[in-house]
């Protein structure tokens, strides 16, 4: 694993209509069910002013830790200033730390792997919001590569102060942030 920091993003997407959870496959049939709507809806195609052709999965929201419900959403980064089509959310992760970890191997065992590892991991994750980045070394699904950046707690509470801030503002202009 390997730490990095992360300015604040603005994605465009979709997400499921309600929280999932990692007990009993749930999340793994609610999450593939919410890559067939995206590949199906051509909403990569609809995104504008996207930053790359990476597709990102974000998980956040989360309830409490990875046992409990979290939200997912999938979409691309996008400039500040993006319009929303018509059917798509905004979300907005603020800046943080995050500790990646590649996933490599067959789709989509290698990414049940990575989660296995990074919750083994003795991580201080701040659940705020962790990210699965897939590029043009996840087009094959043989031998796929996919970076996983998993939100991890700062120093002396910073973290709490970007939390809060981003809320208000998410209040205040309708938008999905965490």
């Amino acid at each position: 694993m390997a730490k990095e920091s992360k300015m604040k993003m603005t994605f465009v997407g979709i997400e499921l209509e309600s929280k999932t959870t990692n007990e009993g496959g749930k999340s793994a049939i609610d999450c593939g069910r919410l890559w067939q709507e995206f590949e199906r809806g051509k909403y990569f195609e609809k995104i504008p002013n996207k930053l790359s052709d990476e597709i990102m999965a974000v998980y956040h929201d989360y309830e409490n830790d990875h046992t409990g419900q979290f939200s997912y959403f999938i979409g691309c980064q996008v400039e500040e200033c993006a319009v929303v089509a018509d059917g798509m959310k905004l979300l907005i992760v603020p800046e943080g730390s995050f500790e990646k970890v590649t996933a490599k191997g067959l789709m989509p065992d290698c990414i049940a792997e990575a989660w296995k590892h990074i919750w083994a991991a003795d991580l201080e994750r701040a659940y705020l919001a962790d990210f699965e980045v897939y590029d043009d070394r996840s087009q094959d699904w043989a031998k796929a590569e996919v970076d996983v950046f998993v939100s991890v707690k700062y120093l002396c509470g910073i973290i709490d102060e970007f939390y809060n801030r981003y809320h208000k503002a998410a209040e205040e202009t309708g938008y999905i942030t965490l």
